[in-house]
């Protein structure tokens, strides 16, 4: 603490505001000093601390002064800290807070968060190493703080300054934010373009391409997510919006409906559009209501529900009949089934396996055995036999 010097806080000439950040206390080595916390400043040329409360007690510190600095995670209890290592304080020192320390390093508390960009900035700051460019001069740098008897030399040309330098700053700061926003869309959109042209390739190269390299391909693919997500912001609330997400369920769902023979539960295809709709997360009152309209508008999807009440998406194209043959055909050849080993044998969900096998029983085809050992599945020897 025997380094900090008292200031005016206003910046000299040549000396520009890095950031700032409320609610900052420092520590001598471990131990609290007896000022509150504060406000503090970074500079090209020094980190400048101003109490909170009262704006006259005005510290600071150059950086050609600090050796390193190093980051101290937040516990329990406790701020996140940035330790500052010091040199040696110099002989002719200016006066300050504290004539004398024991300790080589300082810690910056923050109690209101922003010590990770704050320590971004200061690090940058010290690889740079702008004081050396941009020198102050010798005469400014001796304008020290609360001094018995001494009037502050503020003035309304330093007040409209510091204004327009930290005007500057803010719009920097947007204009670069707004930027970085704009080339994030451009790339994004890139993105989805790619992503269709490797979805197109992968199907005209079926064959050449191995199962591996599709399977890693297509979570690639289902990663990058949807280009134009359809919102409530755009399409209201009402039947249109509901009408329009239908419309995009369609065209995102028949691919991966084609993929696991023809038909997905409810609950797969919520966590299948929703990763894919990446922030725009759906409701699963909105898809139910979306998956309502699927058959109306004469998509080549459709909502079916089961007797148990289970929900499905499945393609127009899917037959009942083709499917409950399969399930016959797969039970005849082990002998029985139950609804897991079924749905190991044909690689889909448990869930829609038993719903095949229900309907299976329910048209005559299968018979059950329900017992201790759970529910299994026998061919019906009176259909098959007769």
């Amino acid at each position: 603490m025997d380094r900090f010097v008292w200031t005016s806080g206003l910046l000299e000439i040549n000396e520009t505001l890095v950031i700032q950040q409320r609610g900052v206390r420092i520590y001598d080595g471990e131990e609290k000093i007896k000022f509150d916390p504060g406000t503090l400043l970074l500079s090209t040329h020094r980190l400048i601390w101003r109490d909170q409360k009262n704006h006259e007690c005005c510290m600071a510190i150059p950086l050609s002064q600090i050796v390193f600095i190093e980051e101290q995670a937040a516990g329990i209890g406790k701020s996140a800290k940035i330790v500052v290592h010091l040199h040696p304080a110099a002989s002719n020192k200016e006066p300050g807070p504290f004539q004398s320390s024991k300790n080589s390093y300082i810690k910056l508390s923050f109690k209101e968060h922003g010590q990770i960009e704050f320590y971004r900035r200061l690090s940058e700051e010290m690889t740079q190493r702008r004081w050396e460019n941009m020198p102050v001069p010798q005469s400014l740098q001796t304008n020290r703080g609360p001094q018995p008897g001494r009037i502050r030399a503020v003035g309304i040309v330093g007040i409209e300054r510091k204004l327009e330098e930290k005007r500057k700053e803010t719009d920097k700061n947007i204009s670069e934010a707004f930027e970085d926003l704009s080339k994030l869309m451009v790339k994004a959109k890139e993105m989805v373009e790619l992503s269709k042209s490797i979805a197109n390739k992968i199907k005209d190269k079926q064959g050449d391409i191995t199962e591996d390299e599709t399977i890693r391909f297509k979570s690639y693919l289902l990663s990058m997510g949807i280009a134009n997500p359809v919102t409530r912001e755009t399409y209201g609330s009402g039947t249109q919006y509901h009408m329009q997400l239908a419309k995009q369920l369609a065209g995102i769902l028949q691919a991966p409906l084609e993929e696991r023979g023809g038909i997905m539960s409810l609950t797969e295809v919520y966590c299948l559009v929703n990763r894919a709709r990446g922030m725009e997360l759906l409701s699963p009152e909105d898809l139910v209501n979306a998956c309502k309209m699927l058959e109306a508008l004469k998509l080549p999807l459709r909502l079916r529900v089961f007797d148990s009440g289970v929900m499905v998406i499945e393609l127009q194209s899917h037959k009942e009949e083709e499917m409950v043959a399969s399930a016959l055909e797969t039970v005849s050849e082990k002998g029985s089934l139950t609804s897991e080993e079924f749905a190991k044998l044909v690689g889909m969900s448990v869930l829609l396996a038993k719903e095949r096998l229900l309907l299976a029983e329910k048209m005559g085809h299968l018979c059950r055995d329900d017992s201790v050992e759970g529910l299994r599945f026998y061919p019906n020897l009176f259909m098959t036999q007769s």
